[in-house]
């Protein structure tokens, strides 16, 4: 009798859509479940090098939390390419701004680092507010636990 490891192909994929309301939740801890969910680690047929995972749309993202003292101390960088180019922004700077960049960043840190995490990148959709414009994908509601 033949032994195998089975290996999902990317037309094996059944995408589906899920809403997390991200109101009152901690940062990291919605971040390691999207991510889990994007990259497809609850699906049986998981396999690390083929995008098994589910498009995730997380709204209210201007309602997230962050514990300590990580809203003036946490800092994220960005580069412009020239000389001197360095800007940095506090967390709490960046939740004024552009909420949406926080829970991306975070989500993205927890990807694989190739084209594989870019391309799963694409599938996190995240508003600041409570409407989003993907009621046509059905989206379930996925329960966050922290």
């Amino acid at each position: 009798m033949k032994k195998y490891t089975y290996s999902a192909k990317p037309s094996d994929n059944r995408e589906q859509w899920w809403l997390v309301n991200a109101e009152g939740a901690v940062l990291g801890r919605l971040a390691s479940q999207v991510a889990a969910r994007l990259r497809g680690k609850h699906n049986p047929a998981f396999t690390p090098h083929v995008d098994t995972g589910d498009s995730v749309i997380v709204i209210n993202a201007a309602r997230i939390k962050l514990t300590g003292r990580k809203l003036d101390q946490k800092t994220y960088y960005r580069h412009s390419g020239y000389m001197g180019g360095l800007k940095s922004t506090t967390a709490r700077k960046l939740l004024e701004k552009r909420p949406e960049e926080v829970i991306r960043n975070a989500v993205k840190g927890m990807l694989p680092k190739n084209s594989l995490g870019r391309r799963l990148c694409k599938k996190l959709k995240v508003y600041a507010g409570n409407e989003h414009p993907h009621s046509a994908q059905q989206p379930e509601t996925m329960k966050v636990t922290y």
